[in-house]
């Protein structure tokens, strides 16, 4: 028996997986608090990530019905990006920094111009700096919390602090390693010359962990986590990574013509590549996989988190948010929005905020705004695929997970947005799923691929294809949305 962790932004989410039959046979969930404030600041508490961590463990093998024993190997996917900067004595010097922070945008503008512009960033990392990423965070505590920066004795990402937790090893694996902004994509190794400018007063032969395989252990468990977890100390650690990449590995995504899309807090579009992609622009990160290859991803900062803001402001539930979406023609009678609450990494637009265009007194309805937000969201991750260039073009299945993924009505919305056919894996918490798989494979050795065949298993019942007259009608909507996306942004039109 395996578990697979996923530490997200909204929550932590567990499973107990049947290593042999590929089964879920418990799960579990607790929520995270988030602090946000003005100027874009969204942080987290870690110690509410343990606390997380633990409950879920337990609860998920309490519905799972076995004992503690029974637990072999565990994994950790990790929200990506965020800035664990911990004391001497493990502790935090600061809040974690998330992904989703955009109030670093100054310093990440400053870092690219201290590296010779995009290009250098190019050249030096394989792709082209973020607000989003770790190195801009470390380079705004520097200036504006010099003390606290002062303490930091090692620097971990969301998914490493947890293995250090676990484990009292600080590691980390080149999936994950690639979006802080301090390491070469290409090389898989922590670039030196780049720390120097970020922080030269700190060591990084101190201060970095130690990398480590995609397939190997981080240790076992340490005897106090393994008592409140209630688990052997036995268990192995696998080396764990960012919530993208063990999402891939989650919806099978290791082979050349699979596309994973996610419909969570944020929105992501991830392919497999078994060399590096030298990237046409700064949207599209040429990530490592924590399997052993490439992914390159895109992703943009505001999908369910842009969709729920909506459905509670009317006070709806789900199931009644998704009969107003379906209550709407395609393109909301004319209303078109432009979601973008939490700023916007593609386009990229960090300090945008969102943008409610063509209403009027015959069109403003709750279906209408309803829908057309999902229509944004979706609509943003077409623009997000066509900066994959021939990545894109080669898809021949688009594999969808997150929460959004268990809207019927935005599985059809995706397929007619993309002209390609959707569908879900059975488990469309992926992440998690993908942690299992990590932690089988870390444990048993040989190849990945078998894994992934036998505990990937897609739900046909979930198939969209596209509608022919969806397809053109979302043509022109698309076509509305990138006028607005110009106007309002200065974000060329696609010729």
């Amino acid at each position: 028996m395996y578990i697979g962790v996923d530490c997200g932004t909204q929550s932590t989410k567990v499973v107990v997986v049947d290593g042999e039959q590929g089964r879920i046979l418990g799960e579990a969930n607790r929520p995270h608090r988030l602090i946000e404030g003005a100027g874009g600041r969204r942080e987290q508490d870690p110690g509410e990530w343990v606390a997380a961590l633990i409950h879920g463990v337990k609860a998920a093998m309490a519905q799972a019905g076995i004992d503690g024993q029974a637990i072999r190997a565990l994994a950790i996917s990790g929200q990506q990006h965020g800035m664990v900067a911990l004391d001497r004595h493990g502790n935090p010097v600061y809040p974690a920094k998330l992904w989703c922070d955009t109030e670093t945008v100054a310093w990440n503008s400053r870092l690219i111009e201290q590296l010779g512009g995009p290009q250098g960033c190019l050249d030096r990392l394989g792709l082209i700096l973020q607000t989003g990423y770790t190195a801009s965070k470390l380079a705004w505590l520097r200036e504006v919390h010099p003390d606290a920066y002062a303490r930091i004795a090692t620097l971990l990402l969301p998914h490493d602090y947890l293995n250090f937790w676990l484990t009292g090893e600080r590691v980390a694996e080149a999936g994950d390693a690639s979006g802080t902004g301090y390491f070469d994509t290409r090389a898989r190794t922590w670039r030196r010359d780049v720390w120097g400018v970020l922080a030269p007063e700190l060591d990084p032969d101190h201060v970095l962990p130690r990398l480590i395989d995609s397939h190997a252990a981080v240790g076992t468990l340490r005897p106090d986590a393994a008592e409140a977890l209630g688990l052997p100390a036995r268990v192995l650690v696998a080396s764990g990574g960012g919530d993208n990449m063990l999402g891939a590995i989650g919806t099978g995504n290791i082979r050349a013509g699979r596309v994973t899309f996610s419909l969570g807090t944020s929105g992501t579009i991830c392919a497999h590549s078994d060399t590096p992609v030298v990237p046409e622009n700064a949207m599209l990160a040429n990530f490592c996989s924590s399997h052993g290859s490439w992914l390159p991803l895109i992703c943009t900062m505001n999908v369910t988190s842009a969709t729920t803001r909506i459905r509670e402001l009317f006070g709806l539930d789900l199931i009644t948010f998704g009969e107003r979406i379906a209550q709407a023609p395609i393109g909301a009678d004319g209303v078109s929005v432009l979601p973008f609450f939490n700023g916007e990494r593609v386009p990229m637009l960090p300090e945008a905020t969102a943008s409610f265009e063509g209403l009027s007194s015959v069109n403003t309805t709750q279906a209408n705004l309803c829908r057309a937000v999902v229509e944004g969201a979706t609509l943003g991750l077409r623009y997000g695929l066509e900066q994959c260039g021939p990545l894109a073009a080669s898809v021949d299945e688009i594999r969808l997970i997150g929460g959004g993924a268990k809207s019927p009505v935005w599985r059809q919305m995706v397929a007619d947005v993309t002209a390609s056919s959707v569908v879900c894996p059975v488990v469309t918490d992926a992440a998690a799923l993908g942690a299992a798989i990590q932690a089988a494979w870390c444990h048993q050795g040989g190849e990945l691929e078998p894994l992934c065949q036998a505990m990937v298993t897609l739900d046909e019942t979930s198939r969209a294809e596209p509608d022919s007259k969806g397809v053109a009608a979302y043509r022109e909507v698309y076509a509305r949305y990138r006028g607005h996306l110009n106007r309002q942004h200065g974000v060329a039109t696609a010729e």
